[in-house]
């Protein structure tokens, strides 16, 4: 417990900590897991000993905005007080480069799913995917992936869908492009860039443009560049930067990069209530 121990200095220097900073997250573990790890890690060097079902409470630390287990790039992580803008971040804007895969479509709408259908894509040109884009700008309606963690009576789409159980489709709803351009056409293969706000799902983008183009097309890769303030080049601590000193350095470096109290208001989310909301 906590209460009655004695921590050293470096323990201290961990519990002080608090705001906003971001780690790497690579592809394969989950967002939860890689928070994890980066705790154990801490509490690891601070010597804090990590047996017991009371470590959890000991160090208060959340991410900003779930990235999927396929996808990569830049996990925001709340620390101490840090925790309580999480909610903020999960509304923020968003940058994404991703790869998507034309003439197959999968369940779960990216490389890891089951593929269920197959549909020739030759007939497509770089000018066809280009004006495609148009059409997802700006504010649009989009439909949720069935293998998501929104919930449904507090359990995730995807634990239900992992189960075999028959889930219904979320109605579409309305989410925000900021910008979205096409980097590389080399079929079947395409590269795309998205800027989009809170809420939105990069793989259900990537299959809806496969159906506006007459074929089908699912998410190879995904790595996100930006959410909020932090930047993938500029602010993302890899694993091995994963020590007190360096988060403290990185928590003073941010601290420029965040609003002050009143202009958090303006990043409010259209769904409040939807905080378990995954941005993929």
């Amino acid at each position: 417990e906590a209460s009655g121990v004695v921590f050293g200095k470096s323990a201290d220097k961990l519990f002080s900590l608090s705001g906003l900073f971001a780690v790497y997250k690579p592809k394969g573990p989950t967002s939860a897991g890689v928070l994890n790890l980066l705790k154990e890690r801490l509490l690891a060097e601070a010597g804090v000993q990590t047996n017991g079902n009371k470590r959890n409470q000991v160090l208060k630390i959340g991410h900003g905005g779930t990235l999927d287990s396929a996808a990569a790039g830049v996990l925001v992580v709340g620390i101490g007080k840090g925790t309580k803008m999480l909610r903020t971040m999960l509304a923020g804007s968003k940058k994404y480069t991703a790869i998507g895969l034309l003439g197959k479509a999968t369940d779960t709408l990216d490389a890891t799913g089951k593929v269920t259908e197959e549909k020739p894509y030759d007939q497509i040109t770089k000018g066809d995917l280009e004006n495609v884009l148009q059409k997802f700008t700006g504010d649009i309606m989009q439909v949720p992936p069935l293998y998501s963690a929104l919930k449904k009576d507090g359990e995730r789409l995807s634990t239900l869908m992992k189960r075999g159980e028959a889930v219904e489709a979320k109605p579409a709803r309305p989410v925000r492009v900021y910008s979205l351009s096409l980097q590389q056409f080399q079929p079947p293969l395409f590269t795309l860039d998205v800027e989009c706000g809170g809420g939105f799902y990069v793989r259900s983008l990537v299959s809806d443009i496969g159906k506006e183009l007459s074929t089908c097309a699912t998410m190879q890769e995904l790595t996100r560049t930006k959410h909020g303030p932090f930047t993938l080049e500029e602010h993302t601590l890899y694993e091995d930067k994963w020590t007190i000193d360096e988060i403290a350095r990185s928590l003073e470096h941010c601290t420029s990069l965040l609003p002050g109290e009143p202009s958090h208001k303006k990043l409010k989310t259209e769904h409040p209530d939807e905080t378990a909301v995954s941005c993929e």
